[in-house]
């Protein structure tokens, strides 16, 4: 099965062949840890843990490594712990937590490396150390700097233009620059830095540019040449266009990363999601509101990964109501029994004609999360044509659980889905009261606990044997 994958560095979608399938690799840039993540920066992790998933399960977990860096020494950081009046440290650590207990609820599986900015300053310098000694790199007024006109690539990943450069928005136009479009690799201390944020250079104390950071710890984990580099859209330009230029010419004959992919922005009311403009919604706002992690998941998935994503209620509403239909199918389903129909069933009723399509493929084809769960429906109502209710219901519960296993969601037990995984003692009591006070004809007590286990939100599922079963809403 081939994966493709849209690569913005060709702009074309292409087959994705690793440089070795015993060592896939993969580099995403990763939080700068100053604030909690809002479900902008969610889905950005999301969306790599689902390919870094993808990765492993058609190259083997073994034989994929992923790395997310921790971005701890930054102008935001110091601005936010001066803001708040603490050390540099105690911020980055709280905020790394946070991070990191967020990403868990929603299913993200830790990355094989997590290294911090701060523990590979010295790689940073011997980069730049290579830049400045090969006449890409300067030094002035205690600032080492990239001379981007001496790369005659630059601008191949963002489609920018040196001339663009002059009035470009994301550009400091400063007197120690030779072309407005050059940027910092090393920059000098300030007075008041803490000195958490204070490194010893050859060209006097300071610290790393942002884009230099990457550079430094995607070589050391990865090599010179790997295989995919990941980011949301905003990255594209300046930091990673200027990661392939500080890369290949501190690096001659490296070609950094081959394939470059790019997640859409997420947008409130048509507006990038942004701490900036203030119309952020945090990952924790809503897990604090009940919400579950699973949930959250679906939503950040329900569009194309390269296509921009609308935040909205609903998006939420209907992915409960998707994951509610998946866990029901699966709890009547014997899964095992299933596994063992599917293979008869695919080659005796896996042609598209008979409404059948290969669920992998969406997968496969540049992450096409929508359309794979569109065709889980299709299997769905395939499979709704048998006679044999047990088997339909096993068919329909397996293949779901198989594939939505793959891109990180179906990791609880129906019951833990449903009921909580807190004590449910007295809502089973209250149930037990309910059904023999209707074997006594006391339908107006019946109706009481109903209406009781109502309002502390259980929903209660009456069967035509008597039996009751119950759920969460």
């Amino acid at each position: 099965m081939t994966l493709t994958l849209h690569n913005t560095l060709t702009r074309k979608k292409e087959p994705f062949t690793p440089l070795n399938e015993k060592n896939v690799r993969m580099y995403v840039c990763g939080p700068t840890v100053y604030d909690r993540p809002h479900l902008g920066n969610a889905r950005s992790v999301v969306v790599y843990d689902v390919l870094y998933r993808l990765l492993a399960h058609l190259y083997g977990q073994e034989h994929v490594t992923y790395v997310r860096n921790i971005t701890d020494v930054d102008d935001k950081i110091n601005a936010a712990a001066k803001a708040n009046n603490e050390p540099i440290s105690a911020l980055t650590k709280r905020v790394e937590g946070w991070f990191h207990d967020d990403m868990a609820a929603l299913n993200v599986l830790p990355p094989t490396n997590e290294p911090r900015a701060t523990s590979h300053v010295g790689m940073m310098i011997a980069l730049i150390e290579k830049l400045i000694a090969n006449g890409h790199a300067y030094v002035s007024q205690g600032h080492v700097l990239f001379a981007v006109q001496g790369y005659k690539e630059y601008g191949a990943l963002s489609g920018r233009k040196l001339e663009d450069l002059i009035a470009g928005a994301r550009v400091e136009v400063e007197s120690y620059k030779k072309h407005p479009g050059d940027f910092v690799l090393w920059k000098p201390a300030e007075e008041g830095d803490d000195a958490s944020s204070v490194f010893a250079s050859p060209w006097g104390r300071g610290r790393p540019g942002w884009h230099i950071e990457c550079s430094a710890m995607s070589t050391e984990y990865l090599g010179e040449n790997f295989d995919l580099h990941g980011g949301g859209a905003d990255l594209m330009f300046p930091h990673h266009e200027n990661e392939i230029a500080q890369s290949r010419c501190a690096l001659p004959g490296s070609k950094f990363a081959r394939y470059w992919v790019h997640n859409g922005f997420l947008t409130v009311n048509g507006e990038k999601m942004s701490k900036s403009l203030g119309n952020f919604i945090t990952v924790r706002d809503l897990l604090d509101k009940g919400i579950k992690g699973e949930v959250i998941r679906l939503a950040l998935l329900s569009a194309k990964y390269n296509e921009p994503l609308d935040w909205t209620d609903k998006l939420l509403e209907d992915a409960k109501k998707a994951l509610d239909y998946f866990y029901r199918i699966i709890s009547r389903a014997d899964l095992a029994l299933g596994e063992k129909e599917y293979e008869t069933w695919l080659h005796d009723n896996g042609s598209k004609e008979n409404g059948m399509v290969s669920i992998k493929d969406d997968l496969t084809d540049d992450l096409n999360i929508p359309k794979m769960l569109g065709s889980l429906h299709v299997w769905a109502n395939a499979v709704s044509i048998l006679p044999d209710r047990n088997k339909k219901v096993n068919l329909s519960g397996y293949i779901i659980k198989k594939y939505l296993h793959i891109i990180g969601l179906l990791n609880m037990t129906p019951e833990q889905w449903f009921k909580g995984a807190d004590d449910s003692q007295p809502i089973e009591e209250l149930i037990n009261s309910r059904i023999a006070a209707k074997k006594v004809k006391n339908f107006a007590e019946a109706d009481r606990i109903r209406k009781t286990l109502a309002d502390q939100g259980i929903i209660l599922e009456d069967r035509p044997d008597g039996t009751t079963d119950w759920r969460r809403a």
